[in-house]
């Protein structure tokens, strides 16, 4: 597969390096060969890059003997439609690529409504390209269509038809989730929802908690389908479920987003969020914003949040952790607890328990967060003020407790 990423300028989403796009194409079991980039103050209406750089993808997919190609960004039904005539190949943006994940991952009955929904909703605007063999035909004085018009929308009335039985079916599962979280209400049950960008590590911290043996693996959406176990907090001396959901990503499809309501909505509901961050990313204060926003999306953002920089394993010995625990403030000006863990070695798990038996018996947001005791262990106040350690990404604004 060739990847593709064009600069549209300030505010617009792009990767230079498009690491994410090709670790997007592995995990659809996609080999990427090589990398394009361009840069343009707006998308070319025919070809979304310019017939130009068009030509050029194309003398490199024959170059490498390449597949098809994949986009960074969405592509309009009828620049997708060009562009392959034009190369040749299969071309792929970012939302179809993603919907290809969904629906080779999707295990449970309710993940694989959800996908088929999202994939139906985004084929939906793209069978002009799926009847090329069905062109528009003159079938006569007077008559302005012919069989492709009439196979087209049929296609569409069928597609139509399909969403309508889905969102059905879905909200059935949505009443269902509803009841499920009523009975758990009534008995008092804290809830915890693992959240973060896909890959962070939370189905491995999940995991690591609950022995679940839920599947994790070093890829993105290695999990899509929300998992719920109980977890016995000994400092509380109660129990709380927790619940793994699916990850976050940079541009997530909208469509996906809506479907994936009644899996997110475990989310919304929470008592607390674990927002479960990869500390080694040299990115993470953007997939951090990405799933602030995400949350914000679908009403989760203002809930009590605990902060989880994981694979602290993974940093150099100069940019490890000094302290296991201290606070965070995030954009908005809302300050939060971190925590620095290796879920995979279990570093840090212990002090996250105690903030999880914190958050249980008292809460962890408003003037309780800035008066509460802090173990000396944690105790930050007397440290440097580079305290956090050299090299660990830490925002400016980052407030030490």
């Amino acid at each position: 597969m060739v990847l593709v990423g064009v600069d549209f300028g300030p505010g617009s989403s792009f990767d230079p390096t498009l690491d994410e796009l090709a670790l997007l194409a592995e995990s659809a079991g996609d080999q990427p060969v090589a990398k394009v980039t361009a840069k343009r103050r707006a998308p070319d209406a025919a070809f979304f890059v310019g017939s130009g750089k068009a030509d050029e993808i194309k003398d490199i997919v024959t170059l490498y003997q390449a597949h098809g190609v994949i986009f960074d960004q969405a592509l309009s039904p009828a620049q997708q439609r060009n562009l392959e005539r034009h190369i040749g190949v299969e071309v792929l943006d970012r939302t179809g690529l993603i919907l290809e994940i969904f629906g080779a991952r999707a295990r449970s009955h309710e993940g694989k409504l959800q996908v088929e929904l999202a994939r139906l909703q985004y084929l939906s605007t793209r069978l002009v390209r799926r009847w090329s063999h069905l062109e528009r035909q003159r079938g006569g004085v007077g008559h302005r269509g012919g069989p492709g018009e009439t196979q087209i929308e049929l296609d569409r009335r069928m597609i139509d038809q399909k969403i309508k039985s889905l969102k059905e079916r879905l909200g059935k599962v949505k009443r269902q989730r509803n009841t499920q979280r009523r009975s758990r209400e009534r008995t008092d049950t804290f809830r915890v929802s693992l959240v973060g960008y896909t890959n962070a590590g939370k189905s491995t911290l999940f995991n690591a908690f609950t022995k679940a043996g839920s599947y994790a693996a070093d890829q993105l959406f290695a999990t899509l389908d929300t998992t719920t176990r109980q977890m016995y907090l000994a400092q509380a001396q109660r129990s709380v479920t927790l619940s793994d959901t699916v990850g976050f990503i940079r541009d997530l499809p909208h469509s996906l987003v809506e479907s994936f309501e009644a899996t997110l909505q475990e989310a919304a509901e929470a008592d607390l969020l674990l927002h479960v961050v990869d500390a080694a990313s040299p990115v993470l204060h953007e997939q951090i914003d990405e799933v602030l926003r995400v949350l914000d999306s679908i009403g989760a953002g203002q809930l009590p949040q605990v902060l989880v920089f994981n694979k602290c394993d993974s940093l150099p010995e100069h940019q490890q952790p000094r302290h296991a625990r201290d606070l965070y403030e995030l954009p908005s000006g809302r300050r939060c607890v971190r925590v620095f863990v290796s879920a995979l070695k279990g570093q840090g798990l212990d002090v996250l328990r105690e903030v999880l038996a914190e958050a249980a018996l008292n809460g962890l947001e408003g003037d309780s967060l800035a008066h509460r005791p802090v173990d000396p262990r944690f105790d930050m106040h007397n440290a440097s003020e580079d305290a956090a350690p050299d090299g660990l990404p830490s925002p400016p604004q980052s407030v030490q407790s």
